[in-house]
């Protein structure tokens, strides 16, 4: 096991999400489980999803996932990007703005193209300056035409307000 490793609380679902997630993302198994009881349901269980390790534990609905935190997929190309949606989706996953979705266990998704990651890094490592009042803290003009409704929020954090690039073709 790793030294740092995301554990994640489910009310009651851990069971139906890592299979979910194993089935639907390479890379992926279940480790290890924990049941009650001799054939009762999944309590807790380490899993790995896309490589990542998690460890899961059914906590009851005294825990809830919020967009707080959120698993992030780098997709080579817009096709993979909807491959992964579609299966989202399809399992009654829920899509929130810009590109985000909350699976149907509440734990939400951005599902990304390596070209959108890499033009919002090279965009603000190498051109955009660091002070958000400079008249050249624009995205648009460096990312291009897709990017140009780029605006400023609390304390120079970013949002895409028009996100086409990154979401789903059509959707």
């Amino acid at each position: 096991m790793n030294k740092v490793t995301p554990l994640l609380m489910f009310n009651d679902q851990l069971g139906a999400a890592i299979e979910f997630y194993a089935a639907t993302f390479p890379n992926s198994e279940v480790r290890n489980v924990a049941r009650t009881g001799k054939d009762g349901p999944i309590s807790s269980a380490e899993f790995a999803v896309g490589g990542q390790l998690f460890m899961g534990y059914n906590g009851g609905p005294y825990f809830s996932f919020s967009e707080g935190v959120s698993l992030y997929v780098n997709c080579a190309d817009q096709d993979e990007v909807d491959e992964y949606w579609d299966k989202l989706v399809k399992a009654g996953a829920k899509p929130t703005p810009c590109g985000w979705i909350k699976d149907p266990f509440g734990l939400s998704w951005q599902i990304a193209p390596r070209r959108f990651t890499e033009s919002i890094y090279k965009a603000i490592t190498e051109t955009v300056p660091a002070d958000p009042d400079h008249p050249d803290f624009r995205l648009g003009k460096t990312l291009g035409a897709e990017y140009t409704n780029w605006r400023r929020v609390k304390k120079g954090c970013l949002i895409a307000t028009a996100c086409s690039f990154a979401a789903p073709r059509g959707r």
